[in-house]
């Protein structure tokens, strides 16, 4: 089965309706205009699709549940604040007549149904509440909200209409934990476990985000609500654990040391030129070991610029020796200041690139998110020209880079797990700058982990998608050029 073209283009809402520009720089009815899947979406009766209306509403019932969750923040500062307490002393029977509202308000179903949160107070309630299994109002809207994304979802990803998939997504949605480890041990049992995480790889954060929601630990809230209103989660969505742990666990100031290039990444370097497909066929003889890759070019216009090439992570080791594990992918996805990000500004220094040159960084994976975050690092920008940042396969959405005329090009598999991990899936309402070009398409014939393989971006760039190939080609042709030096380096944590 060949893969289906389906550019996604900036995410916008403007009066209630969800807009869709086409990708930016592909031409109407080009690459990056086409459907999902064969045939448009239903219609309503305004001209949207069921898609349209599904995440226009779910953002309304998004920004109500977090307006809610506020309210129930303010009410409960109120009445457990200091100058409450000095009213009271001067006007008692007014001050119990409030407080009795207050705690309808904060505890009735007709009001914001066991509400309270912020402070001491209003934590310990919100803690009880949760062992309790008592769901406030903001948590049934935020609830209805991921419900109605997921549903949104369906439309362009189908294998989550099959039985298995709608039987675990409302197990979760319900909060029966007990059916949907069952749900899930059936999906895994029908479909193997690549395939059925194939098949739930586009709402898988909602999909957490509704695991945080609705257990009762009361300390991996946050990541939920962070998900909801489309920011970057700094905690994991299981135990609550922040984001700034992995500063202890990733402390490595990075190293970075000239290698030799084995005979077989010698083969596929020696046939390398300024082209997306090589660039990715480069990165997968790189490995995941270590490696990466400085090129110097002698471009046509008679310029020298640098290109930098960065794998992703080895899924061997939690940690290990190099900046490439998973430790390091955690780190990357939340923080710019990496053992990665080190390495590699270590690297350029050793190199000797000078000061003002342009360079062009292209990551897969974690390699990708490292140069988005090297490019988000204004020391790096102020010393280099970052002309260009191409990544595949990385969730990069959340970060932008420190010179707003870097052009970041982002190429995704949707059956790839890994770019959502940003919290912005297929039915997810959040933006993308409108100068970023991403490009995206569903391949069927992959499962995840292929889908994540550089070969698997390869092989697709090469085959149908070859006009997004073309359109890439044409955005780095100021790299084009003769070679002049590709040196490899061995990347370290110390």
């Amino acid at each position: 089965m060949t893969p289906q073209a389906t550019g996604n283009p900036t995410r916008q809402l403007s009066d209630g309706q969800r807009k869709h520009p086409q990708a930016a720089g592909a031409a109407p009815g080009g690459p990056g205009t086409g459907p999902a899947r064969p045939g448009p979406a239903p219609a309503g009766a305004d001209g949207r699709t069921d898609t349209e209306l599904l995440i226009a509403a779910s953002v309304l019932l998004a920004d109500a549940a977090l307006a809610a969750r506020r309210a129930g923040a303010d009410l409960t500062g109120a009445l457990t604040g200091g100058r409450f307490a000095l009213q009271a002393l001067r006007r008692p029977t007014w001050a119990v007549g409030t407080a009795l509202s207050c705690v309808r308000a904060l505890t009735g179903p007709a009001g914001l149904g066991f509400g309270a949160n912020g402070g001491i107070v209003g934590e310990l309630a919100r803690i009880a509440g949760n062992v309790t299994r008592r769901r406030p109002a903001a948590v049934a809207m935020a609830v209805d909200a991921f419900a109605l994304r997921i549903e949104a979802a369906t439309v362009t990803h189908p294998n989550l209409d099959s039985a298995h998939a709608r039987r675990l997504t409302g197990a979760l949605v319900a909060g029966d934990r007990l059916e949907a480890a069952r749900a899930l041990h059936a999906l895994v049992e029908r479909l193997g476990v690549t395939r059925a995480l194939t098949t739930v790889s586009p709402v898988i954060m909602e999909l957490l985000a509704l695991t945080g929601l609705l257990d009762e630990n009361p300390v991996n809230d946050e990541f939920s609500w962070v998900t909801l209103a489309g920011g970057v989660p700094t905690t994991d969505p299981f135990l609550g654990l922040p984001s700034s742990l992995l500063a202890f666990l990733n402390p490595g100031p990075g190293r970075a040391e000239r290698a030799e290039p084995d005979p077989i990444l010698a083969k596929v370097l020696g046939t390398s030129r300024n082209d997306i497909v090589s660039y990715v066929n480069d990165i997968g003889a790189l490995g995941n070991h270590g490696l990466v890759l400085l090129r110097r070019v002698a471009c046509a216009d008679g310029a020298q610029r640098h290109v930098l090439l960065l794998p992703g992570t080895s899924f061997a080791l939690l940690s290990n020796s190099t900046p490439q594990d998973l430790i390091g992918a955690f780190d990357g996805c939340l923080r710019t200041d990496t053992t990665y990000t080190r390495a590699v500004k270590k690297l350029l220094r050793r190199a000797g690139v000078p000061a003002g040159s342009e360079l062009m960084l292209v990551g897969h994976s974690l390699g990708g998110l490292t140069a988005m975050n090297l490019a988000s690092d204004p020391d790096v920008a102020s010393e280099y020209r970052v002309t260009h940042v191409i990544t595949l396969g990385s969730p990069i959405d959340n970060k932008r880079p420190a010179d707003h005329t870097t052009r970041v090009v982002s190429l995704v598999n949707k059956h790839d797990v890994i770019p959502m991990l940003d919290g912005r899936g297929p039915a997810s309402p959040n933006d993308i700058p409108e100068s970023w070009l991403e490009l995206a398409w569903l391949d069927e014939t992959y499962d995840y982990p292929l889908s994540h393989a550089p070969q698997a971006y390869s092989d697709s760039l090469r085959g149908e998608l070859a006009p997004y190939r073309e359109q890439v080609n044409a955005l780095i042709a100021r790299y084009d050029g003769e070679i002049t030096a590709n040196q490899p380096y061995m990347l370290r944590d110390r």
